[in-house]
């Protein structure tokens, strides 16, 4: 019954984007529906409403990107499949979030391995990119763009802050994926791997004890509303990966497919900091919306480093031999 009803809204859903094809046909020849979790007001939806800008302004109108955020076509999960089918022309998609079915995506969450933003700028278009490309590429998706997500995150707790490893014991808290939760789990720590638009409800209800999430996220996703302490970190690298249909991209015209990856860098772009560290201001408004929130500093950062990093490398290498290895070489020299 649950599935007829989500089939139904997604049905709805683009029947609605249909309806909006037609009524600007006129104006544009082709359409991109985007596919994503985020909320309107995080920060790469936002990006992606630029994204659409400046499709419409290189196309001379010739192509409408629709974006549907906050999970209204399909989970998760399902932006995938529904890419790759056909169902729809484009998607977000967390890199990590690619789990079991590539494995080696997750590597950039390995923590504090790629947070610079010189390893950042290196990382794109580099040989270690391509092999991820190519791995897309063989689950039936183009991926057109690398959009920085974060290169922080945040630990969130109603009880204490969490600075070391010392603080994690018995928490039940929000993981990423079987990757990250191994460097959680030597920590003592319980996690409960879930998107980020179901962690509201689970640290309201006391599904979970305490949260993990970008610092921009925990702002726009209003966990000060729950949560009391914060606690920062160059953490992880969590990239939002925009792939499209392979048949819809190559069946576009040549100067409209260079039109739409010109924009698609332009928000790779915009998405790269220009300094290290957690944004100051990202602190800040949490701390000015009653979330008391630090920032770790370099040492605090390399006590978690020594003890999330060995079970973490241990799982991604015994996960994704033998291209695990050399992805992390080609890592290590960026």
């Amino acid at each position: 019954m649950a599935k007829r009803h989500q089939f139904a809204l997604q049905c709805a859903a683009l029947s609605v984007a249909a309806l909006g094809l037609c009524a600007s046909a006129a104006a544009a020849e082709y359409t991109m529906r985007i596919s994503h979790q985020l909320p309107p007001t995080h920060h790469s939806a936002v990006n992606l409403d630029q994204f659409a800008k400046d499709v419409k302004a290189a196309t001379k109108g010739r192509v409408e990107v629709q974006n549907f955020g906050s999970a209204q076509l399909f989970k998760p999960n399902q932006n995938h499949p529904a890419v790759a089918s056909g169902k729809i022309e484009a998607a977000l998609i967390l890199n990590f979030q690619w789990g079991g079915t590539i494995p080696e995506m997750s590597v950039t969450i390995i923590p504090y391995l790629m947070t610079s933003v010189a390893k950042q700028k290196a990382f794109i278009g580099s040989e270690a990119s391509r092999i991820l490309d190519a791995k897309m590429a063989a689950k039936g998706v183009t991926n057109i763009a690398w959009i920085v997500d974060t290169n922080d995150g945040i630990f969130t707790s109603a009880n204490k802050p969490l600075v070391s490893p010392a603080d994690f014991p018995g928490l039940k808290i929000r993981g990423l994926n079987k990757l990250f939760d191994a460097g959680l789990e030597a920590m003592g720590a319980s996690p409960l791997s879930m998107p980020g638009s179901e962690v509201y409800q689970a640290l309201q209800t006391g599904i979970l004890d305490a949260g993990f999430t970008g610092t921009k996220a925990a702002y726009s996703r209003k966990y000060f509303e729950i949560q009391k302490f914060g606690v920062a970190s160059n953490i992880i690298l969590a990239f939002d990966n925009l792939v499209v249909n392979p048949a819809w991209w190559n069946g576009l015209p040549p100067d409209l497919r260079k039109a739409i990856q010109g924009a698609a860098d332009k928000a790779v772009k915009r998405s790269i900091r220009t300094t290290d560290g957690v944004p100051p201001e990202d602190v800040k408004v949490l701390n000015d919306n009653g979330m008391k929130t630090i920032a770790l500093t370099k040492d605090q950062e390399a006590v978690m480093a020594a003890a999330m990093q060995p079970a973490i490398k241990k799982e991604f290498l015994r996960a994704t031999a033998p291209d695990g290895v050399r992805l992390l070489e080609l890592i290590d020299r960026l």
